[in-house]
């Protein structure tokens, strides 16, 4: 452990002599990413600390361990504190060992997320709806601001799809594993006998891309303005806000008409453009490592089936890490914690594994 703290003890060194010169805020950009930087390495470095303190107070129970009566009162003492301190020991090796995995600079990103109803007709897009509550609810725990982009309900209260923006610290690095299908097996309320249906809805996590990551140029692009849809008398239906725009090299199709303004439904027509020919920059990126990457969490692919929804037996299951919750009442509310934090562990120990060869 010791050369990788005293190099993140040497790189907060480095950190603080360049932010102290006010010449680094020329680039608010670059000063910014050095401000995160500090920050995690600061961190990980007082987690070195705690890692040192406790191997040597592991050391001293040991040897008084060694030294008094088994049946002592000492002794036992001492045992509890080598269990207590094995423990906090794993912990900051733990935190130390993903420090050295170079964090994924889309992480602190904003994130676009697009729901679609699946198989099942009109229960797979009252499931979208059940999903779209489920992501603003988490969204609120976290304090992490969501504004609709676009949607098209459907007739029973569902939404055959719905797009919207999560914007937040760390919101991607927690949402990109949310990626994938979602399948729910519960008795519909239209099931008049009581049988058990099964449908599904994609969930399409994207990060949001700067101008710098994708360059769109004027003469790849067609922008339309409509009416937006919808029951009439409604501010945003009565003038000509809504915007589409279709980008030919690729033929990706961007709606936007939440909003009530024409210029901040271009805006963000073109925000989802952006995010969507990243996300396809990526994913191009991703299939050229594609045999290095089997053990990653998922394989990002729309079609890979995630997670499992059982209402009849509250329980929720994520196919990726195999790990049962039975619970689905609290997470469908929003607690989606004790499955995304296991998601993150599991991808940082693979990626361990990936740099360690």
């Amino acid at each position: 452990m010791l050369p990788h703290i005293e190099k993140f003890r040497r790189r907060v060194t480095e950190i603080e002599a360049a932010l102290s010169d006010p010449a680094t805020f020329d680039n608010q950009q670059r000063a910014q990413e050095m401000s995160k930087e500090y920050a995690r390495l600061k961190e990980l470095v007082a987690g070195g600390d705690n890692f040192f303190k406790t191997q040597a107070q592991l050391v001293e129970n040991r040897a008084l361990l060694q030294s008094e009566p088994p049946e002592s009162e000492i002794a036992q003492l001492a045992r509890e504190e080598i269990v207590r301190l094995e423990a906090e020991g794993k912990k900051f090796t733990q935190q130390i060992q993903f420090g050295l995995v170079p964090p994924n600079p889309t992480d602190s990103r904003n994130t676009i997320v697009e729901i679609r109803a699946g198989a099942g007709g009109s229960e797979s897009a009252l499931f979208a709806a059940d999903l779209y509550r489920m992501f603003t609810r988490y969204a609120e725990t976290r304090k992490w601001r969501v504004e609709p982009l676009d949607s098209n309900p459907s007739d029973l209260g569902g939404f055959k799809e719905i797009i919207f923006e999560v914007t937040g610290t760390d919101v991607f690095k927690r949402l990109k594993y949310e990626s994938g299908v979602h399948r729910v097996q519960r008795v519909p309320a239209t099931e008049a006998q009581g049988r058990i249906h099964t449908s599904t809805a994609t969930v399409a996590v994207l990060p949001e891309a700067e101008e710098v990551d994708v360059e769109i140029k004027p003469d790849e692009i067609e922008i339309n303005v409509c009416r937006a849809s919808g029951k009439g008398g409604q501010g945003v239906n009565t003038t000509d806000s809504a915007v589409q725009i279709i980008h030919k090299p690729t033929g990706m199709i961007v709606r936007c008409a939440d909003q009530r303004s024409q210029q901040k439904n271009r805006i963000q027509a073109l925000t989802v453009l952006r995010s969507r020919l990243l996300d396809r920059k990526i994913a191009e990126e991703n299939a050229k490592y594609a045999a290095h990457r089997k053990d990653q969490v998922g394989t990002g692919e729309r079609s890979e089936k995630i997670r499992t929804y059982n209402f009849p037996q509250n329980r929720v299951t994520d196919h990726r890490i195999e790990i049962t919750l039975y619970n689905l009442a609290n997470f469908i509310d929003g607690d989606l914690d004790p499955l995304i934090e296991p998601l993150m562990t599991h991808d940082l120990e693979e990626r361990l594994k990936a740099l360690n060869g």
